[in-house]
């Protein structure tokens, strides 16, 4: 068995790996007609940086007997490809945008390539698992995640899905998706509606006992190819956190997301207790049709006008976002929900409009820090 080495309340410990069992995409379940497309600009940078992605690990107990053993992953695909419907996005791809020969940027289209989905099983007892020290570090075995390819990102998956089965009949659902899509209040739904289409789907199929998307006698016990399931490495020290803003009426622009971002950065550093790099990607949704990605540096200050809205810039948690209540099977709610932000280098800073119970916008930070 590979194992890697963890230190656990001063002792060494080994955790196993997780295996995985199947690979495949999962499309909508219907073609997306008409093609939407996202236009990514990129400016200030020196790299095209569209890597990072947004993770999040939901942890479940066994409850029912239909919620472990050779049906459970069927069901959950079968769910999956029906609320991909209403988020055709996350099954599209991102493209350069070329102009009279000129790289104009990029754009993700939904051509409907599918979500990348793993199986995997995990050799502990989830109770087991979640009660050890240190085991974010080790969290990148239940999240599934490789960067795009800056040179051919049209072959790149930006969301992927990894339904992980422990030894006891718990189970973990782990999702990472490119910042390029991430959104806090479209995952928040996402979840939520992909939830409740899996509720509502198992019993009106009460005399189907087996789900569309299971072919157990094809699984092999041998590990798939090495570049089918190769990862990006986790970078381990990046800190995460969201900032609410209460302040209304407020008239967004970039040069303002700019100025908020470099506020939200001044107070993770006061919090954490220790000075960060300057430099840093800002990933602003202005639409559902643009997202911009800027390099930016925190030496660069803030206006009066954020000054003035400094009372109503609020860290936040992550479970202000709803999805500690997402259950695949009635009554089950997880009993872990964790996240993060992947494959980050000097920092990056995710701002989005938020218009939800008193909040008019969200700001993540997440920096690297040296240990």
């Amino acid at each position: 068995m590979v194992v890697a080495s963890m230190l656990s309340h001063g002792a060494s410990q080994t955790l196993p790996k997780s295996h995985i069992e199947a690979v495949l995409s999962v499309p909508p379940l219907k073609v997306t007609e008409p093609r939407r497309v996202r236009h990514v600009s990129v400016r200030n940078t020196n790299s095209n940086n569209i890597g990072g992605c947004y993770n999040i690990v939901l942890y479940y107990e066994k409850l029912r007997e239909e919620e472990h053993g050779l049906f459970l992953v069927g069901w959950i695909v079968e769910s999956l490809a029906r609320v991909l419907l209403d988020y055709p996005l996350l099954a599209g791809r991102i493209q350069k945008k070329v102009e009279n020969g000129d790289n104009m940027g990029f754009e993700i289209v939904t051509n409907d390539s599918g979500v990348r989905f793993y199986e995997a099983r995990f050799p502990m007892n989830l109770s087991e698992y979640l009660g050890l020290s240190g085991k974010e570090s080790f969290e990148g075995e239940l999240v599934f995640w490789k960067e795009i390819d800056e040179q051919n990102p049209e072959f790149s998956p930006l969301f992927y899905i990894q339904v992980t089965k422990f030894e006891c009949g718990g189970y973990s659902i782990g999702i990472s998706c490119s910042l390029l899509l991430e959104d806090v209040m479209v995952i928040e739904n996402f979840l939520k509606n992909w939830a409740e289409i899996h509720n509502h789907m198992i019993p009106q199929n009460e005399n189907i006992k087996t789900p569309i998307f299971c072919h157990p006698l094809l699984k092999n016990e041998d590990s798939p190819p090495v570049d089918v399931i190769s990862r990006t490495p986790c970078q381990n020290g990046a800190h995460t956190m969201p900032f609410k803003i209460t302040a209304q009426g407020i008239n967004f622009n970039m040069e303002l997301w700019r100025e908020l971002a470099i506020n939200c950065l001044d107070e993770a550093e006061q919090k954490l207790q220790q000075k960060l790099g300057s430099d840093f990607s800002l990933f602003v949704k202005e639409s559902s049709k643009i997202i911009k990605v800027e390099g930016c540096s925190s030496k660069s200050g803030y206006s009066k006008e954020v000054l003035g809205l400094k009372n109503g810039i609020i860290q936040a948690t992550w479970n202000d976002f709803g999805v500690c209540g997402v259950a695949f099977h009635e009554g089950n709610k997880p009993i872990h929900v964790s996240h993060s932000i992947g494959s980050v280098g000097d920092g990056h800073v995710i701002a989005v409009q938020y218009p939800k119970e008193n909040v008019s916008a969200v700001i993540i930070v997440s920096l690297h820090i040296e240990k």
